[in-house]
């Protein structure tokens, strides 16, 4: 074994406010009540983040709404794609430099901040642009498929969009490129816990030169979000985040004419079969598990094997695991950052203890954690059954669940027992299988023999308790149109 040399990315390029205001209407404006950002992996004090107030969440609506009647909705579909092509330009110039901030702000490893998160932002951006003038072809529209002259639908209008802090600045991108993109403008509420890239954001929108009121960011937690996504100035409501939270928003649109999409929680099966190629499975596994320290809504948390392999994998998975390194999210070399909360850190602490209590068999490599900061090690648990807590709740954490099936039937009916159904993964050499067992997944996303792999193009979403609508593609556009 040997040892590796820290490879730390330079925080220089991060040019840290001591404090920041509200974005409305063009401007940062200032607010009375102030919170601290701090780096989850040594607790530092990043910046002073102004709350907004239910007053100013008014005002921010107000902005979108004058914007989108005297600007933004008037404008030609060329001309707002011209300034979708400059934020995303900006954002691949800039994009060093987010990706730090994310890495510091959030605690995911800078890797794949720089690697995964930034370029699927720029790509969002570009791709959304191409459809700004196109929507006459989108098939919409009565006597629209694809053809001139097509009907194109008008844009809602105001949107709240609230996001949550595992993919702070991607969310973002999911959310606001398709409603530019359509004709609406936006009031964003980035989480509590991550608030900064959405602010650096916003300078980038003033360094487009984006007409005021048009992008509005409001920071808080959530009674910020309450009061947003309860405004009557409102027209359309994108959240992604707990289901819980979800539930709530729904209750509070039900009655009202705005048009609602959710991207909830997720429980999401990886389904190994016994003529998987092990090594590329347990890749996947490792990917769908550890990838940003579990803080992913797709998240493969629940490891189906098949009994007759299910020790091989297991023994691989292991010696796997023993090679992830853990530590400082700005060293290029680590696998696993912080996690972003103490809050969050208690959470998984808590389903953890209670895999533990109800029998599930622990197991973690030896793994030297830093003293300051957030910290989970890397975790399985075998000896899972479909009672176990750790199987049924999402733990948004590290951890693993492993349970066995024996045949494809088994699997499909243990996978799809869960409230959730966001996504799944499907490992087998036999096409036939894969075309099979996707067939009966009740999930809204199935990859087969890779895992967490993204693109503007592809729509994402859930079923059930993972929610509603789709984001991304030809159908993320669809959400932000009266059709």
């Amino acid at each position: 074994m040997f040892e590796y040399a820290p490879a730390p990315e330079s925080r220089a390029i991060v040019d840290l406010k001591p404090s920041y205001g509200l974005f409305v209407d063009g401007r940062f404006v200032d607010g009375e009540d102030r919170h601290k950002s701090v780096n989850p992996a040594t607790e530092e004090v990043l910046a002073e983040v102004t709350w907004a107030s239910e007053a100013d969440v008014d005002r921010a609506v107000r902005a979108a709404r004058k914007a989108y009647r005297k600007v933004w909705g008037p404008m030609p579909g060329r001309d707002r794609a011209k300034y979708l092509f400059r934020i995303a330009r900006l954002l691949q110039e800039r994009s060093r430099e987010l990706a730090v901030l994310e890495s510091l702000d959030n605690g995911k490893p800078i890797r794949e901040a720089r690697d995964v998160d930034l370029p699927l932002v720029a790509a969002h951006f570009f791709y959304y642009a191409g459809w700004a003038d196109k929507l006459e072809y989108a098939g919409f529209g009565p006597g629209s498929a694809g053809r001139r002259g097509g009907s194109v639908p008008p844009p809602l209008g105001v949107a709240a969009q609230v996001i949550p802090w595992n993919f702070p600045l991607l969310m973002l991108a999911w959310k606001i490129a398709p409603a530019l993109a359509a004709g609406n403008t936006v009031v964003l509420k980035p989480a509590e816990t991550t608030p900064l890239t959405a602010l650096l954001f916003a300078e980038i929108c003033q360094q487009a030169d984006l007409p005021p009121g048009v992008v509005n960011i409001v920071t808080g937690a959530g009674e910020t979000g309450r009061a947003l996504v309860e405004h009557p100035g409102v027209d359309k409501v994108a959240f992604t985040g707990s289901t819980e939270v979800g539930k709530a928003i729904a209750r509070s649109a039900a009655g009202t004419t705005k048009k609602v999409t959710l991207e909830l929680g997720g429980k999401a099966a990886n389904i190994v079969y016994d003529d998987a190629p092990v090594d590329q499975a347990v890749e996947g596994i490792v990917n769908g598990i550890f990838f940003n320290q579990g803080h992913v809504c797709c998240a493969g948390s629940r490891l189906l094997v098949q009994e007759n392999v299910a020790e091989q994998v297991l023994e691989s998975l292991k010696r796997r695991m023993a090679r992830l390194r853990v530590g400082d999210p700005l060293d290029k070399n680590t696998d696993v950052g912080a996690i972003n909360s103490a809050a969050q850190l208690a959470r998984i602490r808590e389903l953890t203890d209670a895999g533990a209590a109800e029998g599930a068999q622990r197991w973690s490599p030896p793994c030297e954690l830093p003293e300051r900061g957030f910290w989970f090690a890397p975790t399985i648990f075998t000896g899972v059954t479909q009672a176990h807590r750790i199987a049924r709740e999402e733990i948004f954490g590290p951890v693993l669940s492993v349970l066995t099936f024996r045949t494809p039937a088994e699997a499909v009916e243990k996978a799809n027992n869960t409230p959730y159904g966001l996504s799944a993964g499907i490992w087998s050499e036999k096409g036939s299988r894969i075309l099979w067992t996707a067939d009966r997944l009740r999930a809204g996303v199935v990859w087969a023999n890779t895992f967490n792999k993204f693109d503007p193009t592809s729509p994402f979403g859930g079923y059930k308790e993972s929610g509603y609508g789709r984001e991304g593609g030809r159908h993320g556009l669809e959400a932000y149109l009266d059709v």
